[in-house]
Order: structure tokens, then C-alpha cells, then sequence
């Protein structure tokens, strides 16, 4: 199962987030969810705005692009990337 799908001109993204980890970092795909470690603290919103950087520079678009449409208050969240310049599978190489 692939942690990713494509909706119309979108990506559709399940991750599991590690927040408060050393450094930010791909920590690969377990059960179909990519899961990122992220330097973040999981207190007001500040690993979800880590989570849309990180996101937003791998696959090369804006930040703005990135939507949290799925558990912005849990580890597990559906993220919505619009406008990716790169194929999400280079997220396994630079895991």
C-alpha cells in the first residue's frame, strides 16, 4: 500500500509525525504512512507548520500548497499537496 495518491492535479499524503525528534528528518513508509520526524514541539501548531516547511521544500512547492486536511490534533494526519515539482517517491530516497 503507498503512503501517497493523486486526487485531480493534487497529492494526497498520509503521514505519521514524530514531533520533538533531534532533527527533521524522513524516517520511511511503515503500513502505507510515511512517517517524519520533526525538531517541532507538538504545542500550539508548531509541528504542523514544520510538517507543511518540510513537506513544501522535498517536493519543491509553496508552503501555502500544503494543507493539513486530516488529524492536525494527532500523530496521524491526510495532508494535501497541490503543485509538487517532484514525484512523492523521491521521498523514499531521501529517507
Amino acid at each position: 500500500m503507498s503512503f501517497y495518491r493523486v486526487d485531480g492535479d493534487a497529492l494526497i499524503l498520509d503521514v505519521k509525525v514524530q514531533p520533538g525528534a533531534k532533527a527533521d528528518a524522513l524516517a520511511g513508509v511503515v503500513d502505507g504512512v510515511l512517517r517524519i520526524k520533526l525538531k517541532a514541539p507538538a504545542i500550539e501548531g508548531r509541528a504542523n507548520e514544520a510538517l507543511r516547511t518540510f513537506l513544501a521544500e522535498r517536493l519543491r512547492t509553496s508552503k501555502t500548497r500544503v494543507e493539513i486536511v486530516r488529524g492536525e490534533a494527532g500523530r496521524l494526519k491526510q495532508v494535501r499537496v497541490s503543485g509538487a515539482r517532484v514525484s512523492p517517491e523521491t521521498l523514499y530516497s531521501q529517507g
